[in-house]
């Protein structure tokens, strides 16, 4: 095996994100609102004298050499190896790199542990090699990993949701137009945004997912329109479907656009209220007419409306994952304390549950050999 190059690394930081609401969205080229974590993905890349992509992992405690490169689904180290096959396949001048990857985003968890680590694979890179991609081709290039080179058919929403939120902000994210809003998420003392860990790993990979996606797409085929964003009168539109599957995964996805602008204008009015009650709305949208929910997230919510929370949903792909509640700051230990009560009565696994405000997105660091 050839040497590793010992001379300058760069450090690419990219957080995991929270969708505030906005659930299956992205993909019908709809509206998203996100903010992102302090949880943060770090890759640390250093240049090698080959071709040889070397791949390690501080969580795992694994590594792979890769001498050829091809797409390559259910792989791991596919986040991270992946962002160089999609940067050579748009022409730019890569070579041999070892990238180490330490990722703090909880895996499985609706957090987007993958987004974050293909984010700060891509800044790692960028910088490691002068490649000068501004934030929009940083987006680009993580997603096209995730598409292109592991096969999940994901939307446009988590990979500029790491690159591109800001501090005390959610980004309001056009999903056609891929334009960026910077809207002001700062909760008042007496209110803490938590997150419950169902400890229920979600898979984005596996056929659901897919099916919903389709489904939108045949929806939107039969009543005419680019994507389902562009119907203007819902009741109109379900009553041209025939399909009961088709009509209530069209009222979701138009429903929860209309909750996405209703959020905004409540964050920009302060109601916290409004904002909690549209998060429980978007919930209910998700558990009957998505149908992506599973009974430890709705406990999870129902335990915590149930102690006062002003409102709660689930975030993520679905099918698991995490849970946020708008809950009272003065009655986090009571919440907590009922999550884990209720979850033990059902024979669940127990949750986990922290807390979070709007952090900033990505970041990259130049000679960072000693980061």
């Amino acid at each position: 095996m050839s040497e590793p190059m010992t001379g300058e690394g760069a450090l690419g930081v990219a957080p995991g994100r929270v969708n505030l609401i906005g659930e299956h969205t992205d993909y019908n080229d709809g509206f998203v609102l996100p903010i992102a974590l302090g949880a943060r993905a770090r890759v640390r890349a250093v240049p090698r004298r080959d071709d040889t992509v070397v791949v390690s992992s501080t969580q795992l405690g694994e590594t792979v050499q890769l001498t050829d490169l091809s797409p390559t689904p259910g792989q791991w180290w596919g986040y991270v190896a992946g962002v160089v096959w999609v940067l050579r396949q748009r022409g730019h001048a890569t070579g041999g790199v070892e990238l180490h990857l330490d990722s703090r985003v909880p895996l499985g968890g609706g957090l987007s542990s993958s987004a974050a680590i293909e984010a700060a694979s891509a800044l790692a890179l960028d910088a490691l090699w002068g490649l000068g991609l501004d934030a929009d081709a940083l987006a680009e290039v993580a997603q096209a990993t995730e598409n292109d080179f592991l096969g999940i058919p994901t939307g446009p929403m988590d990979q500029r949701a790491s690159l591109w939120c800001t501090a005390g902000h959610a980004l309001l994210l056009d999903c056609r137009t891929l334009r960026g809003t910077q809207v002001p998420f700062a909760l008042p003392d007496d209110l803490t945004l938590a997150l419950v860990d169902t400890h229920s790993p979600h898979v984005l990979a596996d056929g659901a997912y897919g099916e919903r996606r389709a489904a939108c797409a045949r929806a939107a085929e039969r009543l005419g329109v680019t994507a389902l964003r562009d119907i203007d009168d819902l009741d109109a539109a379900l009553g041209r479907l025939d399909d009961d599957v088709l009509v209530r995964r069209t009222r979701h996805v138009v429903g929860e656009n209309a909750r996405v602008w209703d959020a905004v204008a409540a964050l920009e009015a302060a109601d916290w209220p409004r904002f909690g009650a549209l998060m429980t709305a978007s919930h209910a949208s998700m558990r009957d007419d998505y149908e992506i929910t599973v009974p430890t997230v709705d406990q999870a919510v129902d335990s915590a409306l149930a102690s006062g929370a002003l409102g709660a949903r689930m975030t993520g792909g679905g099918f698991g994952g995490t849970v946020l509640a708008l809950v009272p700051t003065g009655a986090m230990a009571d919440f907590t304390r009922r999550v884990a009560d209720d979850y033990a009565a059902r024979g669940f696994d127990a949750p986990s549950v922290s807390t979070s405000v709007a952090e900033a997105g990505g970041l990259e660091l130049r000679d960072a050999a000693d980061a």
